[in-house]
Parts: structure tokens; C-alpha cells; sequence
């Protein structure tokens, strides 16, 4: 997926206050070209740094420096330290004291790089926080303001990351495909938007999860999901043998063009999750527990007689509820010639399950996104934080990846 370019000309604000700063460095520092405004910058740092430290210092021994105390412990000049910043290399003074217990927390004893600020704002945009969020925790925690400029323009930084990601190789051969879709509000020229996020995982050959892409974009239809299968081939994917999905306008022909040997399979997490919004809550126990009679069925003719039971029972308190189940019938019934084992891997997803609520999560914590390009940012971060621990095989893998081995004959690698 494209990136759009950030626009590089940001619209400053020029309040009194800024205005006044400005004129006091203009009077401090004989300021000529932008080298100089970044040498007077990592000058008024390190001016910053060190009265932070003279606070600390203060709370160190409880009494400040103009105040007389009988404490045994005092003030004992400064040490040069040289840390490395966003500025550039420079050079700190550390307040001491005579009994060298003072442990700064600014800039800690043995700390080099003062720059890691960058990292710590990306972690928590990661989280789900916006801008607004991590300027105020970088003012309670550090006693400063970020501007929510400074901070996109960080987070600005994992753009080519994000590109890269997105164009990286693939296997050649992935078992199961996911593909989901979470809603989003987005601002777009003054108005807000639903935008999709679709994200692919999938399953390798050796039985790890992984993250395939994540496409934003407006509407489904057979086009657009060819031109995302598409670019999957085009990055190596020559062959996958169950997808995985919800009922996404057009995704069938999609696959019967692009992969036309891959079998269609209905997510049933969400025909269950469709099916029970018709539902009161006070039923919806038990009708999720006739709902499981069908896709735990033995085989595809006792889910059919299972599934007309349940419709039968159901259909005068809910006569909507179960005419997905009749509509979809041949793309729910692939699972049933799997083994419980297979049919665990495919439509019990616990791992796309907490994936998604982590994106869900960012809907909380943010009402609308600035941009889409915002969005990206945020969905990529997220997914890296969701699949840290996506190390190991899932279980069972070799016994799963040998049962479809045999059912898709020299599909898989040996």
C-alpha cells in the first residue's frame, strides 16, 4: 500500500511568549544561519538539563543550594559528562556531592545517550495514546512539552519502516490466510470518515503466526481484493490453501481469480458473532451453545440436519438469525472434512482474536484519527507490540501440517 507523504510545512503559531523567546536567543547567540539556532538549541539542553539536575540535587540532600544545613553531606562542585543528543554530541555538567550518593535521574550515571526520548514517544504511540496523551505524560514525567508537531514528526520516523514491512518477501507457500476487517473514523479535509483496516495473517509451514500485510482502504469489491491478493503474489505468495474471512464483498471471486486453487473457507468466530446480534442477551447462551452443534458436527450431513434444528427451534423468536447459515452454506462447510485438530487452527483463532483486540483497543483510546497516514502509524506499532510473543509454533502444528499435507496432495513442502 502507498504511503502518502507527509507534508513538510507545518504552520507555526507565533504567540507573544514564543516571540519573546525568539528575540532573547536572537540578543543571546549571534544567530546567522540554522547551524546556529541548532548550536544555541543543544546549549540552552544541556542549560536545561543541569538545573533539572540542581532540583534533583536539592531533593537529594533537602536543602537548596543558598540554604544553610548541618547535614554531613554537601555540595561538591561538577563533573563534565559528554552524552550524545538529538542535537549532536555535547557536553552536560553533573552537580556532586561530598559522599557521591547523588544518583540523577534525568541523565543517569552511566547513561551516553540522551536521544532515546524518540523511542519512548514511539512506544507510546504503540500503545494506542495520541499525541495529546504523550505530551502530557512527557510534561508529568519529565517536566517539559512536546508539541503534538514534535511528536508526529517522530513517529513520522517509522514511515520507511512501514513501507519496507509492507514490501518485504514472502514464503512461497503459507497453509491458512486470515483476512479481517476493524472500522475506523478518520479526518479527511475537514471530514470525518470510516476507513477500514484490513489485516492479513497467516500461518507458515512452520506453524508460526505472522502479520502479512495491512491495508487501509474505503470500499470492498472484487477489484480491490484482487489487487491485494495481487500484491501478496507479487511479493512471493504463489500458493496458499485455506483463506479464512468474513463475508467481504467480492473476496470470493477475488480468490477464485488469484489463487485459484485456495479454498474459501467462512471465519466462523464471525458467522457466530453475526449471528448472535439478533439475539437477546438472555439467550444468547444457549443459542450459542446450539450454534456449536453445527460447525462441531462429525461431518457436513449431520451439521446440515444440526443446523435446520437450530433454525427450526430459533426461528420464531429470531427468523433472521440463522439465514446467514443457509446463504453461506458451501463456503461453512469446507471444515468438515477436517480433523477437530485442523478445524481448532482454523476458525478457533485465539491468536487474530487478541490481535484484533488490540486494534480495537486504539478505537477506544482515539475517537477519530487525524489521518489515514496517522492511522497506519498506529496499526503498525500496534502490531509489532501484539506479536512480540509470536515466537513458537501453535500446537499441534505437526500434526495439523501432516493432515494437510495428505488432504492437499504435493501442495506443501516436504
Amino acid at each position: 500500500m502507498a504511503v502518502r507523504k507527509r507534508k513538510p510545512i507545518h504552520k507555526v503559531v507565533m504567540t507573544e511568549g514564543k516571540h519573546q523567546i525568539v528575540q532573547k536567543l536572537l540578543q543571546e547567540y549571534d544567530i546567522e544561519t540554522a547551524e546556529d539556532i541548532q548550536d544555541a538549541l543543544k546549549d540552552l539542553l544541556g542549560g536545561t538539563i543541569k538545573e533539572m539536575m540542581e532540583a534533583e540535587m536539592d531533593d537529594h540532600l533537602g536543602y537548596e543550594k543558598s540554604e544553610r544545613s548541618d547535614s554531613d553531606d554537601y555540595r561538591n562542585g561538577y563533573k563534565e559528562k559528554t552524552v550524545n543528543s538529538r542535537y549532536g554530541s555535547m557536553q552536560i555538567e553533573v552537580p556532586q556531592d561530598q559522599k557521591s550518593t547523588f544518583e540523577p535521574k534525568v541523565v543517569k550515571k552511566r547513561q551516553k545517550d540522551i536521544s532515546g526520548i524518540d523511542q519512548k514517544i514511539i512506544a507510546m504511540y504503540a500503545k494506542g495514546m495520541t499525541t495529546r496523551q504523550i505530551s502530557d505524560t512527557l510534561m508529568d514525567i519529565y517536566g517539559f512539552e512536546a508539541s503534538e508537531g514534535f511528536i508526529s514528526d517522530v513517529t513520522d520516523k517509522i514511515l520507511p519502516q512501514i513501507e519496507e514491512w509492507q514490501n518485504r518477501p514472502l514464503d512461497d507457500v503459507y497453509p491458512v490466510f486470515f483476512i479481517d476487517a476493524i472500522h475506523y473514523s478518520v479526518r479527511d479535509n475537514g471530514i470525518i470518515r470510516k476507513l477500514a483496516a484490513y489485516v492479513i495473517p497467516g500461518i507458515s509451514c512452520e506453524g508460526k503466526k505472522e502479520v502479512l500485510t495491512i491495508e487501509v482502504g474505503e470500499n470492498e469489491s472484487a477489484k480491490y481484493w484482487l489487487s491485494v491478493l495481487n500484491g501478496l503474489k507479487n511479493r512471493g505468495v504463489k500458493d496458499v490453501l485455506i483463506i479464512c474471512a468474513d463475508g467481504l464483498t467480492g473476496i470470493r471471486e477475488a480468490i477464485r481469480t488469484a489463487l485459484p486453487e485456495t479454498e474459501y473457507q467462512r471465519c466462523i468466530v464471525h458467522q457466530v458473532r453475526n449471528t448472535l446480534k439478533y439475539v437477546a442477551d438472555k439467550d444468547r447462551k444457549a443459542f450459542a451453545k446450539d450454534l456449536k452443534t453445527i460447525y462441531n458436527a462429525p461431518n457436513e450431513e449431520q451439521g446440515r440436519a444440526n443446523r435446520d434444528h437450530v433454525a427450526e427451534k430459533w426461528s420464531e423468536k429470531y427468523p433472521n438469525a440463522m439465514k446467514r447459515w443457509e446463504r453461506d452454506w458451501d463456503v461453512i462447510t469446507p471444515i468438515f472434512k477436517f480433523s477437530a485438530d485442523v478445524r481448532t487452527v482454523i476458525y478457533t483463532t485465539n491468536a487474530i482474536e487478541s490481535l484484533n483486540a488490540t486494534y480495537r483497543k486504539l478505537n477506544r483510546q482515539r475517537s477519530v484519527f487525524p489521518s489515514a497516514q496517522a492511522l497506519l502509524k498506529a496499526l503498525y506499532l500496534a502490531t509489532f507490540e501484539a506479536t512480540k510473543r509470536w515466537s513458537l509454533p501453535i500446537r499441534n502444528w505437526g500434526q495439523v501440517y501432516g493432515e494437510l499435507a495428505i488432504m492437499y496432495e504435493d501442495r506443501l513442502p516436504d
